[in-house]
């Protein structure tokens, strides 16, 4: 792992369309982007992930790609990505693209030429299947497996014209593509290169543990298991054990590695979104040893607070969320490396989520879910406006949604009889669009992020809560995150340390510790909106420094916490 340079790095998540807008038209883009690279240098990250620019008719806002080989005009040109990367470059920052290789947009020329013809060249490069036996086409119940899309209703669209259903495990839009034909794979590791050569530090690939799907012994994908999708997120009722992590997964991933990364002479980073991934399945793709991916992005963790499916809330104890990121860090302290993130894209507000979103706590939550996180072992992600301390949005209407997930549960939960009422309370709660309200640059009645009309609304709250407020404040939470970032540089007990949970079974602390020969490190924090009593034997912790206080000098006694009060305690054992 030595040569594993992006262990001591944070990773900052861009989402471009709401990040800043150049240009006047609503919707953020590269130029914009560009204009706000010194905040990121400012930081401290050494990492840009950067969501799709791709072409795209904007479907599932970019996650359906038309051309992996060119910009939408909407976020601009080449010429700004590469200027984008090279002005990133200029202050020690890698760009990490996102790329979508599962699916394809329905409007790419590989898809075209697919549906085109039943004896199309391209025509197994999706999956294509006659309708079930004894029913015809189109008609309920004669999709060619019961599986079920991410985004409601089944996962097979029907083609009149060639007679047969394609498979979308999400938007109708967002054709599979078929990995089993190698013309397929050759062809994604060819635009991957072509990325690389110009000058981009690798990917965050989005569902790349659905690439390998189950095929049977006669050549078709077979019907799912109902609640086989166990920990999967979102949880698929049907299909879901014949595409989550499939048979062929660690073939492909090893694949695409000796193809596209293996012998580069500049770093890269390689990063797999894996739904449903377990504990095993991870120390496999991310062993060095086994050249498959650098980390993943597993989704227990985030699964937690869930009942029946994503839209119904559940509470969430702190033990039960405290076993889960120790279980990950245990099962992967020998081989492989662990990805940290409350926030991103498709997830709520960490701070809403995880924290106290009141005006009594929001700040102090807000750093002590960071302390909490980025003291883990693992490479951390920031996404845009966590740094902030940003919370939900309460939008009133379906209206003000633009989520095509969140839109489609809407339908889908009115028409099967729910209260429309309820069905807001839920999207408040989980929608995807809580993440991507424009950056709040500023108090401005458009936060500082375009000079014309938002794409979508902007948080109320950016009034207060925005970059221009917290810049020159010393107990902010961007001033926090600042630290975190810092200390990551400066103590290598952070990234080297051995974790150690204590206190497992604390409903309101979470304390653990990383160790190495020369230093260790204690964590404790007060994860609850009342004061906390902690009881640790701090015998031979005299003297210690106190690190990153998310109240200002820290505790006058480390015995009691204030509400959403956390420190790192230091000591040197040689």
């Amino acid at each position: 792992m030595s040569g594993a340079w992006w262990r001591d790095q944070v990773v900052y998540q861009v989402y471009p369309r709401s990040f800043a807008d150049a240009d006047g038209d609503g919707i953020g883009d590269l130029r914009g982007i560009l204009e706000h690279v010194d905040h990121l240098a400012d930081l401290g990250v050494g990492v840009v992930w950067l969501s799709p620019v791709y072409a795209s008719p904007q479907d599932d806002n970019g996650y359906d790609i038309s051309d992996y080989q060119a910009i939408d005009p909407v976020f601009g040109t080449l010429e700004d990505l590469d200027a984008l990367v090279a002005a990133l470059h200029e202050r020690g920052i890698r760009l990490v693209m996102d790329l979508v290789v599962n699916h394809t947009s329905d409007e790419h020329a590989w898809f075209v030429e697919s549906r085109s013809s039943r004896t199309s060249d391209k025509r197994d490069w999706y999956w294509w299947a006659p309708p079930r036996p004894g029913h015809v086409g189109g008609e309920p119940g004669a999709e060619p497996t019961n599986w079920v899309s991410f985004f409601s209703g089944p996962a097979w669209e029907w083609d009149e014209a060639s007679g047969e259903y394609f498979l979308h495990l999400f938007s109708r839009k967002q054709p599979d593509l078929n990995w089993e034909n190698p013309q397929v794979r050759s062809a994604v590791h060819a635009m991957m290169r072509w990325w690389l050569d110009r000058g981009v530090d690798g990917f965050r690939m989005d569902v790349i543990d659905m690439i390998s799907k189950t095929v049977g012994p006669d050549g078709h994908l077979p019907d799912g298991v109902p609640g086989s999708a166990g920990t999967a997120e979102p949880t698929l009722a049907d299909g879901s054990a014949a595409f989550i992590t499939g048979p062929r997964l660690h073939e492909f991933l090893h694949e695409m590695h000796e193809e596209v990364f293996a012998g580069r002479e500049h770093p890269v980073l390689t990063v797999g979104e894996c739904p449903g991934i377990t504990v095993e399945e991870a120390v496999l793709a991310t062993d060095p040893q086994r050249r498959e991916v650098d980390m993943v992005f597993q989704f227990e963790h985030v699964d937690l607070d869930h009942g029946d499916g994503k839209w119904d809330h559940r509470p969430l104890a702190l033990p039960v969320l405290k076993a889960s990121l120790a279980r990950w860090q245990e099962g992967l302290a020998d081989a492989g490396w662990n990805s940290l993130y409350w926030d991103n894209h498709d997830q709520p507000r960490a701070v809403s989520r995880f924290g106290d979103d009141g005006p009594a706590h929001r700040v102090a939550s807000a750093k002590t879910l960071a302390t909490v996180l980025h003291l883990h072992r693992g490479t951390p992600y920031v996404y845009q406006g966590e740094e902030l301390g940003m919370a939900n949005v309460p939008f009133e209407r379906i209206e003000d949604y633009r989520d095509i997930e969140s839109r489609g549960h809407y339908r889908a939960a009115v028409a099967a009889g729910q209260d429309p009422a309820d069905v807001l309370v839920a999207l408040r709660r989980t929608s995807r669009d809580n993440a991507r309200t424009p950056m709040p640059w500023d108090g401005s009645p458009t936060a500082g992020f375009t000079t014309g009309t938002p794409w979508i609304g902007v948080n109320p709250e950016n009034v207060t809560v925005n970059v221009a407020a917290q810049q020159g404040d010393d107990d902010s939470v961007l001033a926090h995150y600042r630290r975190l970032i810092r200390l990551r540089k400066e103590e290598p007990a952070v990234v080297e340390g051995r974790f150690a949970l204590l206190l497992p079974d604390h409903e309101q602390v979470w304390a653990f510790t990383r160790t190495t020969p020369v230093t260790e490190l204690l964590v404790i924090a007060n994860c609850s909106s009342q004061e906390a009593q902690v009881q640790l034997d701090l015998t031979g912790w005299t003297p210690y420094d106190a690190l990153v206080p998310s109240h200002g000098d820290g505790p006058a006694d480390v015995g009691t916490l204030r509400p959403w009060e956390s420190v790192v305690l230091r000591r040197r054992l040689s």
